[in-house]
């Protein structure tokens, strides 16, 4: 039996994880009639994340959150027994802006609403993917959503965002670690190593992407940097150069130094929910992928992380994508043995994007006829 394993992310701006697995597969099945093509949608953490739970068997499980600039927000956990999957994207990401960034007062509340929503409804291990954040808060935000209270000198709430960092006098997290410690293990889909300050910081190197200017940066790493001093204070412990702190606008710091939570590869910990590497069994060959194929694609990006799995399992690795800008031996190295990309059918980028999913069909069939039928030869 020819068996065709699509493992793909989405296409951003253009197709779900989901929408690519149904074109390949079509494409497929017109080129190698009677081929048998199982999907499993992936995601790194970010944007997608739930979208791949949910076809896993996870049940997405409703909740109302507040965004990243304050208004509802309907998201939702996906859930499997005690295991809760939270999407910050979702919850509180640059897809929830209602308008313009706002880089100095968005938050990442809205995550650990729902990240508390999952542990009073009985989840006993979270897995946050972080990507996509709106926020250059510290984690702050997420903190302040499953309990914490952050205070001025006078006693007061200290106000939402990064630069509400800067009036922080003291913690109170009792109520976080009643709902916490000894209660709930949380894991991190992080694909970054960056300290949360510095010239390498969430500031500096994430900011701009968040809208802040170059006054705004330094505002913000300022306030990065007196919200860690808090933190050490309050906790006997300095986590703001542990790789990772400055993911997600400071969420990975939050996540290390206050509720211990371990960070590790988004797509590995996807991977590991949707069990792919029994899906592996059987398979002729695995179509993996993503919008675009780039240098980041071999850092810890979805199609990298299908392809080092599948080549553990000896199963041959292609992939799809809008545009390709790896050569065959940085592909090659990567797992990949070919890559095959809109852009070679359709050069005009407005058609890719109306019309991704009839030529990713015609890819579908190429790969078919390149790779099935060889392979019964």
């Amino acid at each position: 039996m020819v068996r065709v394993l699509v493992a793909s992310d989405k296409f951003k701006g253009s197709l779900t994880a989901a929408e690519v697995a149904a074109a390949v597969s079509a494409g497929m099945r017109w080129g190698r009639p009677g081929v048998v093509v199982d999907a499993i949608p992936v995601a790194d953490g970010g944007d997608g994340t739930l979208a791949a739970a949910e076809s896993a068997g996870f049940t997405l499980v409703p909740v109302t959150v507040t965004g990243p600039t304050g208004s509802p927000v309907r998201t939702a956990y996906a859930r499997r027994d005690d295991i809760a999957v939270v999407e910050l994207a979702d919850a509180a990401g640059l897809a929830r802006l209602p308008g313009p960034p706002d880089p100095l007062g968005a938050s990442s509340l809205g995550a650990g609403q729902a990240m508390a929503a999952a542990i009073d409804a009985g989840c006993r291990r979270v897995v946050l993917g972080i990507g996509g954040s709106a926020s250059t808060d510290g984690g702050a935000g997420l903190l302040r959503g499953l309990g914490a209270r952050l205070l001025t000198a006078s006693g007061a709430p200290v106000p939402d965002g990064g630069v509400g960092l800067e009036q922080v006098a003291r913690l109170d997290l009792s109520e976080l670690r009643r709902r916490v410690e000894g209660v709930v293990e949380i894991t991190v889909a992080c694909d970054v190593d960056n300290p949360l300050t510095g010239p390498r910081g969430a500031a500096a190197v994430y900011g701009p992407q968040k809208g802040a200017d170059p006054d705004q940066v330094r505002r913000l790493d300022a306030a990065l940097g007196h919200w860690a001093d808090v933190v050490a204070a309050t906790t006997g412990a300095d986590h703001r150069d542990h790789p990772g702190a400055g993911a997600a606008g400071g969420v990975g710091f939050a996540a290390v130094a206050l509720l211990g939570a371990e960070l590790r590869s988004g797509i590995d910990l996807v991977l590991e929910l949707v069990d792919f590497a029994s899906a592996l069994d059987g398979a002729t060959l695995v179509v993996t992928g993503e919008g675009a194929l780039d240098e980041q694609t071999l850092h810890g990006k979805a199609p990298a992380g299908v392809a080092a799995t599948a080549a553990r399992a000896g199963v041959p690795v292609v992939a799809v994508c809008g545009v390709n800008h790896l050569d065959h031996d940085r592909l090659r190295a990567a797992g990949i043995g070919a890559a095959y990309a809109l852009a070679d059918i359709e050069p005009d980028l407005s058609r890719c994007l109306s019309n991704g999913a009839a030529l990713l069909e015609q890819l579908a069939e190429r790969i078919a006829a390149d790779h099935l039928v060889k392979e019964e030869a």
